[in-house]
Protein backbone atom coordinates (compact mmCIF):
# COMPACT_ATOMS: atom_id res chain seq x y z
CA UNK A 1 0.00 0.00 0.00
CA UNK A 2 3.08 2.56 1.06
CA UNK A 3 4.35 1.92 -2.51
CA UNK A 4 1.03 2.45 -4.73
CA UNK A 5 0.32 5.80 -2.00
CA UNK A 6 3.98 6.57 -3.00
CA UNK A 7 3.75 6.15 -6.44
CA UNK A 8 0.21 7.52 -6.84
CA UNK A 9 1.84 10.68 -5.08
CA UNK A 10 5.04 11.37 -7.53
CA UNK A 11 2.46 11.58 -10.53
CA UNK A 12 0.35 14.13 -9.26
CA UNK A 13 3.37 16.32 -8.52
CA UNK A 14 4.21 15.77 -12.35
CA UNK A 15 0.73 17.34 -12.80
CA UNK A 16 1.58 20.85 -14.80
CA UNK A 17 2.68 23.87 -12.80
CA UNK A 18 -0.12 26.09 -12.87
CA UNK A 19 -2.36 23.06 -11.73
CA UNK A 20 0.00 22.40 -8.93
CA UNK A 21 -0.30 26.00 -7.71
CA UNK A 22 -3.64 26.50 -7.74
CA UNK A 23 -4.46 23.35 -5.95
CA UNK A 24 -1.82 24.63 -3.06
CA UNK A 25 -4.67 27.56 -2.46
CA UNK A 26 -2.14 30.08 -2.26
CA UNK A 27 -0.71 32.71 -5.28
CA UNK A 28 2.52 31.79 -6.47
CA UNK A 29 5.17 32.07 -3.96
CA UNK A 30 8.18 34.21 -4.59
CA UNK A 31 11.15 35.32 -2.71
CA UNK A 32 12.83 38.10 -4.74
CA UNK A 33 13.70 36.79 -7.82
CA UNK A 34 12.88 33.19 -6.63
CA UNK A 35 9.92 31.20 -7.60
CA UNK A 36 9.10 28.29 -6.01
CA UNK A 37 9.34 25.29 -7.87
CA UNK A 38 4.94 24.41 -7.93
CA UNK A 39 5.63 20.96 -7.00
CA UNK A 40 6.78 21.92 -3.76
CA UNK A 41 4.30 24.65 -3.00
CA UNK A 42 1.84 21.90 -3.42
CA UNK A 43 3.26 19.42 -1.47
CA UNK A 44 4.12 22.14 1.50
CA UNK A 45 0.44 23.21 1.65
CA UNK A 46 -0.72 19.59 1.43
CA UNK A 47 1.33 18.81 4.43
CA UNK A 48 0.93 21.67 6.08
CA UNK A 49 -3.13 20.58 6.49
CA UNK A 50 -2.50 17.35 7.04
CA UNK A 51 0.37 17.51 9.76
CA UNK A 52 0.57 18.64 13.32
CA UNK A 53 2.90 21.34 14.23
CA UNK A 54 5.89 19.36 15.57
CA UNK A 55 6.22 21.87 18.57
CA UNK A 56 2.78 20.21 19.87
CA UNK A 57 4.44 16.35 19.70
CA UNK A 58 7.17 15.15 22.16
CA UNK A 59 9.98 13.66 20.12
CA UNK A 60 8.91 9.85 20.53
CA UNK A 61 5.56 11.14 19.09
CA UNK A 62 7.06 12.75 16.13
CA UNK A 63 9.32 9.58 14.97
CA UNK A 64 6.49 7.07 15.08
CA UNK A 65 4.82 9.84 13.23
CA UNK A 66 7.66 9.78 10.59
CA UNK A 67 8.20 6.21 10.74
CA UNK A 68 4.55 5.65 10.13
CA UNK A 69 4.11 7.83 7.10
CA UNK A 70 2.68 5.90 3.91
CA UNK A 71 4.72 8.15 2.07
CA UNK A 72 8.64 7.65 1.02
CA UNK A 73 9.61 10.89 -0.83
CA UNK A 74 12.83 9.39 -1.73
CA UNK A 75 12.72 5.86 -3.02
CA UNK A 76 15.59 3.49 -3.14
CA UNK A 77 17.00 2.86 -6.74
CA UNK A 78 17.04 -0.13 -7.96
CA UNK A 79 20.75 -0.33 -8.92
CA UNK A 80 21.89 0.58 -5.19
CA UNK A 81 25.15 -0.76 -4.19
CA UNK A 82 25.99 -3.16 -1.58
CA UNK A 83 25.36 -2.08 2.30
CA UNK A 84 27.14 -3.54 5.52
CA UNK A 85 26.01 -2.37 8.39
CA UNK A 86 29.22 -2.36 11.29
CA UNK A 87 28.62 -1.31 15.08
CA UNK A 88 31.39 1.35 15.90
CA UNK A 89 32.35 1.66 19.91
CA UNK A 90 31.40 4.72 21.61
CA UNK A 91 31.23 6.39 24.84
CA UNK A 92 28.53 4.49 26.75
CA UNK A 93 28.04 2.10 23.90
CA UNK A 94 27.63 1.40 20.08
CA UNK A 95 26.45 3.11 17.03
CA UNK A 96 25.82 1.74 13.99
CA UNK A 97 27.30 3.36 10.39
CA UNK A 98 25.95 2.20 7.28
CA UNK A 99 28.47 1.13 4.62
CA UNK A 100 27.69 1.84 1.35
CA UNK A 101 29.66 0.71 -2.14
CA UNK A 102 29.60 2.25 -5.15
CA UNK A 103 27.67 -0.36 -7.38
CA UNK A 104 30.76 -2.62 -9.25
CA UNK A 105 33.05 -0.90 -7.50
CA UNK A 106 36.11 -2.32 -6.04
CA UNK A 107 38.98 -1.63 -4.43
CA UNK A 108 39.97 1.11 -2.34
CA UNK A 109 37.90 4.29 -2.67
CA UNK A 110 37.71 7.84 -1.45
CA UNK A 111 35.32 8.11 1.68
CA UNK A 112 32.41 10.34 2.50
CA UNK A 113 31.64 9.84 6.43
CA UNK A 114 27.66 11.39 6.18
CA UNK A 115 25.89 12.89 8.76
CA UNK A 116 22.15 13.05 8.52
CA UNK A 117 19.50 15.81 9.29
CA UNK A 118 16.72 15.74 11.31
CA UNK A 119 17.02 18.61 13.77
CA UNK A 120 19.56 16.23 16.02
CA UNK A 121 16.02 14.63 17.14
CA UNK A 122 14.86 13.07 14.04
CA UNK A 123 16.48 10.64 11.40
CA UNK A 124 18.30 8.03 11.05
CA UNK A 125 20.43 5.86 8.57
CA UNK A 126 17.01 4.23 7.52
CA UNK A 127 15.25 7.79 6.54
CA UNK A 128 18.91 8.67 4.62
CA UNK A 129 18.82 5.48 2.84
CA UNK A 130 17.95 6.36 -0.52
CA UNK A 131 20.56 9.65 -0.84
CA UNK A 132 23.34 7.89 0.89
CA UNK A 133 23.08 5.44 -2.19
CA UNK A 134 22.85 8.46 -4.54
CA UNK A 135 25.92 9.98 -2.74
CA UNK A 136 27.74 6.66 -3.23
CA UNK A 137 26.85 5.68 -6.89
CA UNK A 138 27.02 9.23 -8.11
CA UNK A 139 30.40 10.34 -6.47
CA UNK A 140 32.60 6.94 -6.68
CA UNK A 141 32.59 7.28 -3.08
CA UNK A 142 32.30 4.42 -0.12
CA UNK A 143 29.69 6.33 2.14
CA UNK A 144 29.33 5.70 5.76
CA UNK A 145 25.97 7.32 7.30
CA UNK A 146 26.59 7.44 11.25
CA UNK A 147 23.27 6.68 13.37
CA UNK A 148 24.47 9.23 15.89
CA UNK A 149 22.47 9.21 19.04
CA UNK A 150 19.61 11.85 19.43
CA UNK A 151 18.48 14.53 21.71
CA UNK A 152 16.56 14.97 23.82
CA UNK A 153 17.94 11.41 25.46
CA UNK A 154 21.43 12.00 24.11
CA UNK A 155 21.62 16.39 23.95
CA UNK A 156 24.34 18.42 22.76
CA UNK A 157 27.66 17.34 22.70
CA UNK A 158 26.93 13.89 22.64
CA UNK A 159 25.67 13.50 18.69
CA UNK A 160 28.81 15.50 17.79
CA UNK A 161 30.66 13.13 19.83
CA UNK A 162 29.44 9.71 18.55
CA UNK A 163 30.12 11.90 14.51
CA UNK A 164 33.54 12.16 15.77
CA UNK A 165 33.90 8.70 17.28
CA UNK A 166 32.47 7.30 13.81
CA UNK A 167 35.02 9.58 11.32
CA UNK A 168 38.00 8.09 13.71
CA UNK A 169 36.54 4.92 12.97
CA UNK A 170 36.82 5.14 9.41
CA UNK A 171 40.27 7.16 9.26
CA UNK A 172 41.81 4.28 11.78
CA UNK A 173 40.17 1.35 9.93
CA UNK A 174 41.31 2.86 6.39
CA UNK A 175 43.11 0.03 5.04
CA UNK A 176 40.55 -3.19 5.83
CA UNK A 177 37.78 -0.75 4.76
CA UNK A 178 39.47 -0.52 1.15
CA UNK A 179 39.19 3.59 1.85
CA UNK A 180 42.35 5.94 0.93
CA UNK A 181 43.23 7.51 4.18
CA UNK A 182 44.29 11.02 2.17
CA UNK A 183 40.97 11.14 0.43
CA UNK A 184 37.90 10.87 3.73
CA UNK A 185 35.82 13.70 3.43
CA UNK A 186 32.95 14.09 5.83
CA UNK A 187 29.40 16.22 5.05
CA UNK A 188 25.93 16.12 6.17
CA UNK A 189 22.54 17.75 5.52
CA UNK A 190 20.86 20.07 8.17
CA UNK A 191 21.46 19.14 11.45
CA UNK A 192 24.41 16.55 9.76
CA UNK A 193 25.91 20.03 7.95
CA UNK A 194 25.80 21.65 11.30
CA UNK A 195 27.69 18.68 13.04
CA UNK A 196 30.17 18.10 10.02
CA UNK A 197 31.04 22.19 10.48
CA UNK A 198 31.18 21.99 14.33
CA UNK A 199 33.44 18.77 13.66
CA UNK A 200 36.25 20.27 11.73
CA UNK A 201 36.29 23.27 14.46
CA UNK A 202 37.03 20.31 17.30
CA UNK A 203 39.15 18.62 15.61
CA UNK A 204 41.50 22.06 14.80
CA UNK A 205 41.44 22.89 17.70
CA UNK A 206 42.38 19.79 19.64
CA UNK A 207 45.04 18.79 16.63
CA UNK A 208 43.40 15.77 15.05
CA UNK A 209 43.48 14.70 11.70
CA UNK A 210 40.75 16.68 9.26
CA UNK A 211 38.51 15.67 6.45
CA UNK A 212 39.91 16.36 3.14
CA UNK A 213 36.58 18.21 2.57
CA UNK A 214 33.25 18.72 4.07
CA UNK A 215 30.07 18.41 2.53
CA UNK A 216 27.75 21.10 4.08
CA UNK A 217 23.75 20.76 2.39
CA UNK A 218 21.64 23.56 3.95
CA UNK A 219 23.28 23.16 6.86
CA UNK A 220 22.22 25.34 10.28
CA UNK A 221 25.21 27.51 10.93
CA UNK A 222 24.10 29.68 14.13
CA UNK A 223 21.05 29.05 16.44
CA UNK A 224 20.24 33.06 16.62
CA UNK A 225 18.06 32.08 14.16
CA UNK A 226 18.13 35.72 13.05
CA UNK A 227 18.59 36.36 9.23
CA UNK A 228 16.20 37.77 6.35
CA UNK A 229 15.70 33.94 5.10
CA UNK A 230 14.71 32.76 8.25
CA UNK A 231 11.82 36.07 8.67
CA UNK A 232 10.59 35.38 4.86
CA UNK A 233 10.85 31.47 4.81
CA UNK A 234 9.96 30.93 8.32
CA UNK A 235 6.34 29.45 7.63
CA UNK A 236 5.11 27.39 4.99
CA UNK A 237 7.78 26.21 3.07
CA UNK A 238 8.45 22.54 5.39
CA UNK A 239 10.90 23.77 7.72
CA UNK A 240 9.55 26.79 9.77
CA UNK A 241 10.60 29.04 12.94
CA UNK A 242 8.68 26.63 15.10
CA UNK A 243 10.07 23.46 14.48
CA UNK A 244 13.90 24.97 14.54
CA UNK A 245 13.10 26.16 18.00
CA UNK A 246 11.44 22.86 18.90
CA UNK A 247 14.70 21.15 17.74
CA UNK A 248 17.04 23.72 19.18
CA UNK A 249 15.27 23.66 23.06
CA UNK A 250 16.11 19.51 22.55
CA UNK A 251 19.15 19.57 21.38
CA UNK A 252 20.45 22.56 23.52
CA UNK A 253 18.56 22.48 26.64
CA UNK A 254 20.69 25.50 27.98
CA UNK A 255 20.75 28.93 26.24
CA UNK A 256 24.25 29.49 27.27
CA UNK A 257 25.42 26.80 24.51
CA UNK A 258 23.59 28.46 22.14
CA UNK A 259 27.00 30.22 21.14
CA UNK A 260 29.29 27.61 21.64
CA UNK A 261 31.04 27.52 18.49
CA UNK A 262 30.59 23.18 18.05
CA UNK A 263 26.91 24.03 18.27
CA UNK A 264 27.25 27.43 15.87
CA UNK A 265 29.96 27.28 14.02
CA UNK A 266 29.14 30.69 12.71
CA UNK A 267 30.43 31.96 16.20
CA UNK A 268 34.15 30.26 15.58
CA UNK A 269 36.73 32.90 15.92
CA UNK A 270 38.84 31.81 13.16
CA UNK A 271 38.22 29.14 10.46
CA UNK A 272 41.75 29.13 8.78
CA UNK A 273 43.18 25.77 7.90
CA UNK A 274 39.64 24.35 7.79
CA UNK A 275 39.27 21.74 4.63
CA UNK A 276 37.48 23.50 1.79
CA UNK A 277 34.30 23.02 1.03
CA UNK A 278 30.83 22.17 -1.22
CA UNK A 279 28.27 24.27 0.06
CA UNK A 280 24.30 23.49 -0.50
CA UNK A 281 21.66 25.87 0.29
CA UNK A 282 17.92 26.38 -1.27
CA UNK A 283 16.69 29.16 -2.00
CA UNK A 284 13.11 28.73 0.25
CA UNK A 285 14.96 27.68 3.15
CA UNK A 286 15.41 29.55 6.53
CA UNK A 287 18.57 28.39 6.40
CA UNK A 288 19.58 29.63 3.08
CA UNK A 289 21.27 32.95 4.61
CA UNK A 290 23.42 31.49 7.55
CA UNK A 291 24.30 28.89 5.27
CA UNK A 292 25.69 31.55 2.50
CA UNK A 293 27.20 33.50 5.39
CA UNK A 294 29.22 30.93 6.73
CA UNK A 295 30.20 30.27 3.05
CA UNK A 296 31.54 33.39 3.04
CA UNK A 297 33.42 33.25 6.22
CA UNK A 298 35.18 30.39 5.03
CA UNK A 299 36.54 31.83 2.06
CA UNK A 300 37.49 34.95 4.01
CA UNK A 301 39.61 32.42 5.78
CA UNK A 302 41.38 31.83 2.79
CA UNK A 303 39.09 28.34 1.93
CA UNK A 304 37.82 27.52 -1.41
CA UNK A 305 34.26 27.08 -1.58
CA UNK A 306 32.06 25.31 -4.22
CA UNK A 307 28.68 26.81 -3.83
CA UNK A 308 25.59 25.73 -5.49
CA UNK A 309 22.39 27.37 -4.27
CA UNK A 310 19.10 25.76 -5.39
CA UNK A 311 16.77 28.96 -5.98
CA UNK A 312 13.19 26.62 -6.52
CA UNK A 313 13.83 24.21 -4.15
CA UNK A 314 13.35 23.97 0.02
CA UNK A 315 14.75 22.95 2.96
CA UNK A 316 15.25 18.95 2.79
CA UNK A 317 15.02 18.42 -0.65
CA UNK A 318 17.83 15.97 -0.91
CA UNK A 319 15.23 13.58 0.62
CA UNK A 320 12.99 14.36 -1.83
CA UNK A 321 13.90 12.47 -4.93
CA UNK A 322 9.87 11.56 -5.68
CA UNK A 323 10.38 15.29 -7.18
CA UNK A 324 12.53 15.55 -10.87
CA UNK A 325 14.41 18.57 -10.04
CA UNK A 326 15.03 17.53 -6.54
CA UNK A 327 16.69 14.47 -7.32
CA UNK A 328 18.52 16.39 -10.67
CA UNK A 329 20.39 18.24 -7.88
CA UNK A 330 21.15 15.59 -5.68
CA UNK A 331 23.11 13.70 -8.48
CA UNK A 332 24.35 16.83 -9.19
CA UNK A 333 25.85 17.30 -6.03
CA UNK A 334 27.31 14.00 -5.97
CA UNK A 335 28.91 14.37 -9.30
CA UNK A 336 30.33 17.80 -7.87
CA UNK A 337 31.62 15.60 -4.89
CA UNK A 338 33.34 13.34 -7.05
CA UNK A 339 35.32 15.94 -9.04
CA UNK A 340 36.25 17.43 -5.49
CA UNK A 341 37.42 14.58 -3.92
CA UNK A 342 39.28 12.73 -6.85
Amino acid sequence: MASLLTSAFGLFLRAPGWLLVRLSGRPRDRRGHRELLPAFQFMCSVLARVLPPIETLSAPEMRKQQDDSPLDFDPLPRDAGPTQDPAVPVDGGEILVREYTPGGASGVLPALVYFHGGGWVLGNVEGHNTLCARLAAGSGCRVFSVDYRLAPEYPFPVPLQDCEAAFDWVCSNAEPLNVDPSRIAAGGDSAGGNLTAALCISRMGSGKPLPCLQLLVYPCTDFAFATKSFDECGDGFFLTRGMMEWFRGHYLPDPADWTNPLASPMQAEDLSGHPPAILVTAGFDPLCDEGEAYGDRLESAGLAVARRTYDPLIHGFANMGLIPEARAATEEIANLLSEKIR
